[in-house]
């Protein structure tokens, strides 16, 4: 098995066990996973879309709404 299929099976990999962590309410675990696998993507230079952007998306509103509840300043994002 070449590098890049090791790598790409590790991503499909912590890519189930992030998502299976979410589902679990296993917040921190999730982060976890997600972050092995942006990391084999960026080693392997694969530049594959990040499989959680949508919930990025849901969540950029939803922390500045809370920032403003809290009287904080709301996050920046790109």
């Amino acid at each position: 098995m070449t590098l890049e299929r090791k790598l790409r099976a590790e991503m499909r990999e912590a890519e189930f066990k992030a998502w299976d962590s979410l589902a679990r309410y296993k917040f921190q675990m999730f982060g976890y996973w997600s972050a092995i696998w942006v990391h084999l993507n960026k080693l392997g230079e694969f530049k594959d879309p990040n499989p959680w952007s949508d919930l990025v998306r849901t969540a950029k509103p939803k922390a500045a709404k809370a920032a403003r509840r809290a009287g904080k300043e709301a996050p920046r994002h790109k």
